[in-house]
């Protein structure tokens, strides 16, 4: 009998996770397709044109935001007295931290930045500046006002089979798209360093993933000699 109680415990502590995870997953989605609509915005508003801010190869999404909402969820959800004041200065510090990692690693790994703050007052190495940390706080109270409140009904979806089987379905999208797009990065990093193409994927993303078509999907990103 204490075998079966056990097994039960372990299944429903196992459901919850998986719960947890899918909740997670989609406030990333959610959050990188708001970024990009921001962006957008953003794009229309400096060049009167519409311009491609995508983060990844395919789909409407930037991954900085979706990063930024997860982060928002699971630091503010952890916090008992949620007043604005305290919330504004928590995700403006956690908004310039993603911020600035996110600059790094791509610079690091694909040798472009997608934004350079260098010329605002108070940035750091141009891949924050306290005028975006505000932003990021401003969000973060938009997050709680707006979009906190209903979080929650993502767990009534984990009830029915269909949305299961659309959260899987997208899930190994998202995946696809991220590693096709950050091959595609690197080999566009490798081709700028002179470096022949070492087999039959660097040739496939030499053809269709050339440095004219990249720079056209990333409109906004910047080689860094």
């Amino acid at each position: 009998m204490k075998k079966v109680e056990s097994l039960n415990i372990i299944e429903t502590d196992k459901q919850g996770i998986l719960q947890k995870i899918t909740k997670i997953f989609w406030i990333f989605i959610i959050g990188s397709v708001l970024g990009y609509i921001i962006e957008t915005i953003v794009g229309l508003v400096q060049n009167n044109h519409y311009v491609s801010r995508q983060g990844l190869l395919f789909g409407p999404f930037i991954q900085v935001y979706g990063v930024g909402l997860v982060a928002y969820y699971l630091v503010i959800s952890n916090i008992k007295k949620k007043n604005y004041t305290k919330i504004f200065f928590i995700t403006m510090l956690l908004g310039g931290i993603i911020e600035y990692v996110f600059s790094y690693m791509q610079e690091t790994w694909f040798g472009t930045i997608s934004w350079d703050y260098k010329n605002l007052p108070l940035n750091i190495n141009g891949r924050t500046s306290l005028l975006h940390c505000i932003y990021w706080g401003i969000g973060g109270i938009l997050f709680i006002k707006y979009i906190l409140p209903h979080i929650n009904k993502l767990d009534i979806g984990y009830k029915y089979k269909t949305f299961k089987i659309i959260t899987v379905l997208c899930a190994i999208f998202i995946i696809f798209d991220i590693t096709i797009s950050g091959l595609a990065g690197i080999r566009h990093l490798e081709r700028r360093k002179n470096i022949q193409p070492k087999g039959e994927i660097d040739i496939f993303f030499d053809k269709y993933y050339p440095d004219s078509k990249l720079k056209e999907i990333y409109s906004n990103a910047k080689e860094v000699s």
